[in-house]
């Protein structure tokens, strides 16, 4: 199988020429601005069939990742300009040279900001729409990437095999600033079902406020050193230590989240930050994971991902959800969470590029030694699967379009 390896990481720092760019797209949320963009590698042009051999030319690279403060966006704009992304754009057939080029882009932001990205950046957003977005990369990353959903246990990941015959309906609970549940059917087909305002914009906000941290991330680490038994009312304390077992409650399910606070007699200065931090991470995370199982119930879809920059492969925080899907399921659901999760929307703008003729968006991994071919959005993709895959920001395949 002849398929040249993606370039190595090093060779992908500082800024990029612009014969090296290959489309970029935005996902411009409430809280976070998603990046994607296409790196082409040195001397790219062969392509994989069906069979593992050489086809047609293609330009062959890698995706890349990043990910940026909606309240920041002058540094992710700079980020751009610094690396030339915002010359890997299209123009219309029709387009005089004078015209802008134009930026695939998705999200509330990509309104909100299109003047001001004009006006930084000379490019024009091509807008997508966010929910078709959404499910255009989940279905891509499920069909195209190998390893690419896991349930998350009792601290052990494990990677699902994905039967293609056999993925759809299933249900995408999409945790941005606010909670999306979507449930999807097939290629372009879906319906938003449900939701919830209380997000990762909720744990950011409120996180902020009572704890002062200063970004999300902080946040998140904080809450990963705390206890949520000092703040949140259990079972047991309200049982003097006993379980509820006629109803199915031991001792350790939280009755109360925060619950402890009303009768503490405490300020929130003499509670520890970082354990208000896990008690907010807590109440959040499974008030999302139940809501999701309910509406799976209703709808009977056996499986639920769930996706968005909430989770950030945090491990406390897929536990969480993965223990409220089980616990309201009496064990019959898991949740199963996607490795590239907060990216979606991007993938989604990306993958759209496929609309302005430049052929079918082909994907492949490197190097094991074989293949897998699927039908996507009325194209073929090849992937082949590469063993030795990380959770970085800067995703482990190479991209392939026709040329």
């Amino acid at each position: 199988m002849d398929v040249k390896k993606p370039a190595s990481q090093e060779n992908l720092n500082g800024d990029e020429s612009e014969s090296q760019i290959s489309h970029l797209a935005l996902d411009i949320g409430g809280s976070l601005i998603k990046v994607v963009y296409f790196l082409r590698s040195n001397g790219s042009g062969g392509s994989v069939d069906d069979s593992g051999k050489k086809s047609d030319p293609v330009l062959e690279g890698r995706l890349h990742f990043a990910k940026f403060e909606t309240s920041k966006i002058n540094d992710c704009l700079e980020f751009i300009r610094s690396k030339n992304l915002h010359l890997a754009g299209f123009r219309h057939h029709d387009a005089s040279a004078s015209d802008k080029t134009l930026i695939k882009a998705t999200g509330g932001g990509a309104y909100k900001f299109a003047d001001l990205i004009k006006e930084k950046l000379g490019v024009v957003l091509d807008k997508e729409d966010e929910m078709d977005c959404l499910v255009t990369g989940a279905n891509f990353l499920l069909k195209a990437v190998h390893q690419e959903a896991f349930t998350y246990v009792d601290g052990q990941k494990e990677f699902v095999q994905i039967d293609q015959n056999d993925l759809y309906p299933y249900l995408l609970v999409n945790i941005g600033s606010g909670v999306s549940m979507i449930k999807v059917d097939g290629d372009g087909k879906f319906e938003r079902i449900s939701g919830t305002s209380v997000g990762g914009g909720t744990f950011w906000g409120l996180g902020r406020l009572l704890t002062n941290c200063k970004s999300f991330d902080e946040l998140l680490e904080l809450s990963h050193q705390g206890n949520n038994r000092v703040i949140d009312m259990l079972v047991g304390d309200i049982y003097g230590g006993s379980e509820y077992s006629k109803i199915g409650l031991t001792s350790t399910n939280i009755a109360s989240s925060f619950g402890k606070a009303i009768s503490d007699n405490k300020e929130l200065k003499d509670y520890k930050p970082e354990d208000v931090a896990r008690s907010l991470l807590r109440m959040i995370s499974n008030n999302i994971g139940q809501i999701s199982y309910l509406n799976a119930l209703r709808f009977g879809l056996k499986r639920i991902f769930f996706a968005g920059f909430f989770i950030r492969g945090h491990a406390y925080t897929m536990d969480t959800i993965s223990v409220a899907v089980s616990f309201w399921s009496k064990g019959d659901a898991k949740a199963m969470f996607l490795r590239h999760e907060g990216f979606l929307g991007a993938l989604g703008a990306f993958v759209s590029y496929e609309n302005h003729g430049l052929g079918g968006l082909k994907t492949h991994q490197s190097v094991q030694q074989f293949a897998v071919s699927k039908t996507y959005a009325g194209k073929k993709i090849c992937c082949l699967v590469n063993e030795d895959l990380n959770d970085n920001e800067s995703i482990d395949f190479g991209v392939a379009f026709a040329a």
